[in-house]
């Protein structure tokens, strides 16, 4: 919640929207600007090589169970086409990836000795890919799928966007998928957005945001969220705070007006979102939007719902989870770092926004309780309840180039007694695996004049699960650092 808000910024952040919809630096919100819905990403699987069984390849046999987890992920995946080829030389890469589209980034399955790079021709498979810039995932069977495993690296700090998938788990396939999928994804990407923002520069700057990601920042016009809120259906909105008060484990401070007011909001943002086709949304003029209601509830929804939403107005965090959401089909939990604690070897993350299915769209909801925001003392917001013993991830993007990352495992998730007040409602305590160097770390020495910047420094995204190879194949997928925090 932006309680720390100044006026002049919130009066700013009007002045600034307006500036930015006269000069056409980002996109005006209606309705009209829409794109249609999307259709899936298409990538290209080449079976790079001859598969004909001989030593140091893959043989028909072998092509078999490939093909087979290729078909399952599509169906599991949900959103992603595979177009699959055969090549060996540069035409018959440059064909297949024509059929596929300009768009789609590549699955090359390694199933000859050298059928990736043709001993380094410029002629071969994957100097056909480079060429054309595309980003490419290698999977390659160990012992049979030849050599070209060993040029990944040198390929990579040749500059290319290339990863490795060096196993014989054909559930890598699927990975590798989920991963590539997120490119092609962000350049669809809508986020609606409103100042004052926070975090590193670049990420609010929308010329740069388009460059290095594809995606499209999308202004709230000064004036439509109250235009919206004063016609939100009534009906509409008792269902909707029946239904947190019904699914509450408890409800210590509100009544039911908070939580009513608080699910006019939700409905709200529900609007904006759907009349613009956005993918994620982050609101930095929260300040003002209080005393109408508190959106905290409805952020959680559209988390819920697979449409990553900030408060705070934190960009670096909203893209983010723009990405994860693409990688994983999960919600983050964005929160402010309450503090290494060196004694307990372990890290505190808190808000008052926090997603109540982590572990995507259909999961089991976490339990809750419904509280009045513990800062500005009024409202309605959760305290979510996560899973003791579970695996988490730390991670952030900063300055368009760098993910920030650290893991650890849920041992706390503390129940603040009605009354009491104790930083935002949701809180987790993860044990880590060096407090110590996790707080030497902290920032991974990238964010420069930025560490100044009160949420560009505190703010990380928690995931359930340990995404540490994920975020690495990521990185070299977007031309992307990592730095381990901890």
């Amino acid at each position: 919640m932006c309680t720390h808000c100044t006026r002049r910024q919130f009066i700013g952040a009007g002045v600034v929207g307006g500036l930015a919809l006269a000069t056409g630096r980002w996109a005006a919100a209606t309705g009209a600007s829409s794109p249609p819905p999307a259709s899936k990403v298409r990538i290209c699987v080449i079976i790079a090589g001859e598969p004909a069984g001989r030593s140091w390849g893959l043989s028909e046999a072998d092509l078999a169970p490939i093909l087979k987890r290729l078909s399952q992920a599509e169906i599991n995946l949900g959103n992603v086409e595979f177009v699959i080829g055969r090549a060996s030389t540069g035409e018959q890469t440059a064909q297949l990836l024509d059929k596929a589209g300009p768009d789609a980034p590549v699955l090359a399955v390694s199933a000859d000795i050298f059928g990736l790079s043709s001993f380094n021709s410029d002629n071969s498979v994957l100097s056909t890919v480079f060429k054309q810039g595309r980003p490419a995932a290698v999977f390659h069977m160990p012992i049979i799928g030849g050599h070209d495993w060993c040029l990944v690296n040198p390929w990579r700090e040749e500059g290319h966007r290339i990863t490795l998938f060096n196993s014989s788990d054909y559930d890598e396939l699927e990975r590798a998928a989920s991963l590539l999928r997120v490119v092609p994804l962000l350049r669809r990407s809508r986020v609606l957005v409103s100042p004052p923002f926070k975090g590193t520069p670049e990420s609010f700057a929308p010329e740069k945001v388009k460059q290095r990601l594809g995606v499209e920042m999308v202004a709230i016009p000064d004036g439509r969220y109250d235009e919206v809120m004063a016609n939100v259906d009534e009906v509409a909105a008792k269902a909707e705070a029946k239904q947190w008060l019904d699914e509450a484990e408890g409800i210590l401070e509100p009544n039911e007006e908070d939580v009513l007011k608080a699910a006019r909001a939700s409905l709200t943002l529900d609007q904006l979102i759907a009349e613009n086709q956005i993918d994620g949304l982050c609101v930095g003029t929260c300040m003002g939007w209080l005393s109408r209601g508190f959106p905290c509830l409805g952020f959680s929804r559209l988390n819920d719902r697979g449409i990553p939403a900030a408060c705070d107005g934190d960009m670096d965090c909203l893209l983010t989870m723009l990405i994860f959401q693409h990688a994983l089909n999960r919600a983050g939990f964005l929160g402010n770092a309450g503090g290494v604690d060196t004694a307990k070897n372990a890290f505190h993350l808190s808000h008052c926004s926090a997603p109540l299915r982590m572990e995507g769209p259909g999961s089991p909801k976490a339990p809750y309780l419904l509280r009045r925001h513990a800062e500005v003392r009024g409202g309605a917001v959760t305290e979510v309840h996560y899973k003791i013993g579970q695996k988490i991830t730390f991670t952030k993007l900063v300055h368009l180039d760098t993910l920030l990352m650290f893991t650890g495992k849920i041992i706390e998730v503390p129940k603040v007694p009605k009354g009491e007040e104790r930083g935002c409602r949701t809180e987790l305590v993860a044990e880590v695996a060096d407090a110590d160097r996790l707080l030497a770390n902290w920032g991974g020495g990238v964010l420069g004049a930025s560490a100044k910047d009160y949420y560009a420094s505190l703010h990380r995204v928690a995931y359930y699960g340990d995404h540490t190879q994920s975020i690495r194949h990521l990185a070299h997928l977007m031309g992307l650092q990592v730095r381990q925090e901890g």
